[in-house]
């Protein structure tokens, strides 16, 4: 399967240098969009039972943040039902942006045997615990 780099961004984006003789639609487009320098570098499906049953199963992505846009965006943790049909991309944890300021910067995620959820945060240099209270 063949998603489109360098040919195409984000399913509709032809590359104005490496795309000049090719079209979106000879590509695979991506289930979620992103959003630009975001940098989804950790993530893994939620397994664990801590959390109510409707987090089971779905991807947890750790978004780094953008460094180079004027308005920054990610710096945040998003959570996405694979199997929905027309995968959606929700808020799982945030607060690592604050008027445009990072405070963090989320890297990667571990699941616990208990069914908390780490992350690394290499801005702060910190590792978060996220449990869930009934």
């Amino acid at each position: 399967m063949h998603f489109g780099y360098p040919y195409c961004h984000q399913g509709d984006i032809v590359d104005p240098d490496e795309g000049k003789d090719r079209t979106c639609d000879e590509f695979i487009a991506p289930e979620v969009l992103m959003g630009p320098h975001v940098a989804p570098l950790g993530l893994i499906f939620y397994t664990g039972d801590q959390f109510p049953a409707v987090y089971k199963n779905r991807l947890l992505i750790a978004e780094h943040g953008s460094w180079n846009r004027t308005k920054p965006i990610g710096y945040q943790l998003s959570m996405v039902d694979v199997d929905a049909g027309a995968s959606q991309k929700e808020i799982f944890a945030s607060g690592w942006l604050e008027d445009e300021e990072a405070s963090g910067r989320p890297v990667d995620l571990e699941q616990m045997p208990d069914g908390s959820v780490l992350v690394s945060d290499d801005f702060s240099d910190v590792i978060y615990r996220i449990t869930y209270g009934k």
